[in-house]
């Protein structure tokens, strides 16, 4: 009977211990991307980070100017000069905004909660003590078994947020897929 007992404790302690891990993996995954990009880790970015999904995701809050749909194309019976302009715009889309914030340092200031090249210099030891238990911390907003949403409080202005939202890609993998920033700085 005790065999049988010490079998079954086994057994619901590991079905405890998949269960925190399970709940607790995005936050794992949010603290290796800020321990990345502190120590500029290309590589576990690379793992941590969908690009293409966070790219877009930037692209869409920092491009103010692009249209909602697309105007029909010129033609040439109807506007001649219309489709000589559209013949000899640039070809190449002019440079995003979004490449200082997928950068190593834009990742470290993103996940610290500032904008980036706004971040301060690192402090001193005595005082990066104090800064760390003084916070801002961040924080789970949202959870669900396929999607968390992280959010940090920028030091210095409480009411400016950047949100992660990580995606569950395997049993214990998430991955970085949207970074929605402060109202403020969408226009940046």
């Amino acid at each position: 009977m005790t065999l049988q007992k010490r079998i079954w404790d086994l057994i619901v302690l590991a079905i405890f211990v998949f269960a925190a891990a399970f709940v607790s993996a995005p936050w794992f995954a949010f603290r290796a991307l800020k321990a990345a990009a502190q120590y500029e880790d290309v590589q576990a970015i690379g793992e941590l980070v969908d690009f293409p999904a966070v790219r877009s995701s930037l692209t869409a809050q920092l491009v103010v100017d692009a249209p909602a749909a697309k105007p029909e194309a010129p033609s040439i019976w109807r506007d001649p000069m219309g489709v000589f302009k559209k013949a000899v715009e640039p070809i190449a889309p002019p440079e995003p905004k979004v490449d200082r914030y997928l950068t190593v340092s834009g990742f470290s200031a993103l996940t610290r909660g500032y904008a980036p090249g706004a971040p301060p210099l690192e402090p001193s030891s005595g005082d990066a003590l104090k800064q760390a238990i003084k916070g801002p911390h961040p924080t789970i907003a949202y959870w669900d078994p396929n999607r968390v949403r992280i959010v940090v409080k920028r030091p210095g202005a409480r009411g400016k947020t950047t949100v992660f939202t990580f995606e569950r890609r395997a049993l214990l993998t998430w991955r970085l897929v949207h970074i929605r920033l402060p109202a403020g700085e969408r226009q940046a």
